[in-house]
């Protein structure tokens, strides 16, 4: 169903519930003004030994409002939502995890069905959690996949899922991260303009694209189909120095990344995913507060 048709599908069913938050935000905000950014990191960052609930709270004790889980998730649910009810912590979204080793894009119609239904699960999962965005990587290159073989599985396969995202009202966010694929900002907006469904943005993360440039020439194309932002640092120096990797290898604020630029280029788009989320190393309560601040740095510019 292309974007129009479901637009108008879906107010007829519903009277334009599921859009309502949206046409609030149109009759409350002007244009050019932006949302609060809440402060989000990944679950895996959190490298206490707590119980669940207790790794929540840390993490909100921490000046965190959210935390993003692979999914399918290795908890039930309803630990996940006492977890979340006990702390106040938001679960904004998630990650596919099976989007990287059995990719939309490989040449097996198998493998392709096997994370579609793995993302299918995703969408669910998200739904249950209160979150509204699943984190999905469309596609890998490698010497065994080429370019055009990849890009016209991952287009069909992202297609597939949009009954899932329909039926669910969780939107897809698509990422790139070293995958070889989608190496343009224009390639990556005309890449969600072909798929062309109001649910299917991208989830942009600020520090994998300094490898192939600049993240607020990427922001500003990509615009109004950002829907979540992913945030770490990338040092060009060095991975010019030391090897590509160790480009990561930085602390937030202390690389390459001209955030006074970059968060000036999101709220120029008027961002409305509400979420910045870290996805860097993790470790005890006294490095997650170091991330804490740093991002607290960070917001400052926006």
């Amino acid at each position: 169903m292309i974007r129009k048709d479901f637009i108008t599908s879906l107010s007829f069913l519903v009277g334009g519930a599921a859009l309502a938050p949206l046409a609030g935000l149109s009759k409350t905000l002007h244009p050019t003004e932006a949302l609060r950014l809440k402060k989000g990191l990944q679950f895996g960052m959190i490298k206490e030994e707590l119980s669940l609930v207790d790794k929540f709270k840390l993490v909100k004790d921490l000046g965190f409002d959210g935390i993003e889980l692979n999914s399918p998730v290795p908890f039930e649910i309803k630990e996940l939502l006492q977890a979340k009810t006990q702390s106040g912590i938001e679960i904004p979204s998630t990650i596919n995890k099976d989007h990287w080793s059995k990719p939309l894009s490989d040449p097996d119609p198998a493998v392709r069905q096997f994370t579609i239904d793995s993302v299918k699960k995703s969408l669910e999962e998200t739904k249950e959690l209160g979150g509204d965005t699943v984190l999905v990587v469309p596609g890998v290159v490698n010497e065994k996949v080429s370019y055009e073989k990849a890009y016209n599985n991952a287009i069909d396969s992202v297609r597939k899922l949009i009954p899932y995202v329909e039926k669910t009202g969780i939107k897809i966010g698509l990422e790139n991260v070293w995958n070889n694929f989608i190496l343009s900002p224009i390639e990556a907006r005309d890449f969600v303009d072909k798929i062309d469904h109001p649910l299917i943005g991208w989830y942009f993360d600020i520090g994998n694209i300094f490898r192939y440039g600049w993240a607020e020439h990427w922001i500003e194309t990509l615009n109004k189909r950002i829907i979540k932002l992913h945030i770490k640092e990338f040092s060009v120096e060095k991975m010019n120095k030391e090897g590509l990797w160790k480009g990561f290898d930085v602390e937030l604020t202390e690389g390459s990344i001209n955030w006074p630029v970059v968060m000036k280029a999101v709220k120029e788009v008027n961002y409305k995913g509400q979420w910045l989320t870290a996805e860097v190393g993790g470790g005890d309560r006294e490095h997650l507060q170091k991330i804490s601040k740093q991002m607290d740095k960070i917001l400052e510019y926006y």
